[in-house]
């Protein structure tokens, strides 16, 4: 026998056969190993059920198993639309480490339009120099908790770029910000290189870590002003309110100004579905979602949708695909709103968190 694999069917059933030359088997998880023996043969045979491929390559999807099936990749549903000119996520998944292979996927789940009134409002607020540390001005900082609303803040900052900029400097109020992403699309915003934008807030991982953050940080900012300088809090048709309910119960008055509206793209269930089709041999598939809008297409192309129980078992042999959240607020919108609970949910708002939790729950797999 010259190859490493082999499949055999018979009237029990699909099995696969995994010969290992040389070496011994893995360590077979104790709830199955009467399901998937280790026999003795030249090298050792090591003998998988087809129904059970999907778990048992996700557990040793690092070692042996890998090595020996040669599994593809494993998919990752990136329910974004990818950024330029580069991604972070795709770069993060796109390189193999601690024994992981992913496959980063990209589908556009959003579209996204500037909402005229709340452009035109917050215009003039910038132009009139109603957002600075003068005393007396309308708002003493910004706000601002996702990378659309930053772009509309940068449409708005690009106006004003080649006329008279005196409205654009910024460098006297603190500019907050939840996460690293919604901070990097700050630190590309084209405002005059004299006048950087001062951003805090990159450590914190939600809106309610941002609201206490500020809190502090606001006093020591205006430590002479009582009351604090109202906030302007640039934001999309769906949000908490978390940020505006925290700091006004400490008597720090929050603004929000919708600036952009979403909607789920009317291609993403074909676009999906289509991703699903080509994926539907892999073992195992993860799929990331970054937000509410689009999450009931998402469940019901996955079959998932009315599933009270909500998300997997760790361990299960039948749900070959999973679910994260970028945070807590998708994670509780589809607990809320389709009594589904996702696998895993990001410590913070980043590639990084995600992958960790992703990793995380696949080596949980081993405790089995």
């Amino acid at each position: 026998m010259d190859r490493d694999l082999w499949s055999w069917r018979g009237a029990a059933g699909g099995w696969t056969g995994v010969l290992l030359k040389g070496v011994k088997c893995p360590a077979v998880p104790r709830v199955y190993r009467d399901k998937a023996p280790c026999l003795a043969g030249e090298g050792n045979l090591l003998l998988v059920p087809d129904k059970l491929r999907a778990t048992l390559s996700a557990i040793w999807g690092r070692t042996l198993f890998t090595r020996f099936t040669m599994s593809p990749k494993t998919p990752v549903f990136l329910l974004k639309t990818k950024s330029t000119p580069g991604d972070s996520y795709e770069e993060l998944f796109s390189r193999p480490a601690d024994g992981f292979d992913f496959e980063p996927v990209f589908v556009p789940v959003m579209e996204h339009r500037f909402d005229d009134a709340g452009m035109a409002r917050v215009r003039e607020l910038l132009r009139s120099s109603s957002v600075s540390n003068a005393q007396g001005s309308s708002y003493g900082g910004l706000i601002f908790t996702s990378q659309r609303s930053v772009e509309a803040f940068s449409a708005l900052v690009q106006e004003g770029v080649h006329g008279a900029d005196a409205w654009l400097d910024f460098s006297k109020i603190p500019v907050y910000s939840v996460g690293p992403a919604t901070t990097r699309a700050l630190k590309a915003v084209p405002v005059p290189s004299a006048s950087p934008l001062n951003i805090f807030g990159e450590h914190t991982g939600n809106g309610e870590d941002l609201a206490h953050f500020i809190l502090e940080h606001y006093a020591e900012w205006y430590p002479d002003r009582s009351p604090r300088p109202p906030l302007l809090f640039l934001v999309g048709e769906q949000r908490r309110d978390v940020i505006p309910r925290v700091l006004g119960a400490s008597s720090i008055q929050v603004d929000e100004v919708v600036v952009y509206g979403t909607g789920v793209m009317q291609s993403f269930r074909n676009d999906f579905d289509q991703r699903l089709s080509e994926t539907a041999d892999r073992p195992s598939r993860w799929v990331v979602v970054f937000s509410p809008t689009g999450c009931e297409s998402m469940l019901s192309a996955l079959g998932m949708l009315g599933e009270a129980s909500g998300g997997s078992k760790v361990g299960d042999s039948v749900r070959r695909t999973y679910i994260a959240t970028i945070g807590p607020t998708t994670r509780d919108y589809l607990v809320k709103n389709f009594a589904f609970q996702p696998d895993v949910c990001a410590a913070q708002p980043s590639p990084e968190s995600i992958w960790h939790g992703i990793t995380q729950f696949t080596k949980e797999l081993v405790k089995q």
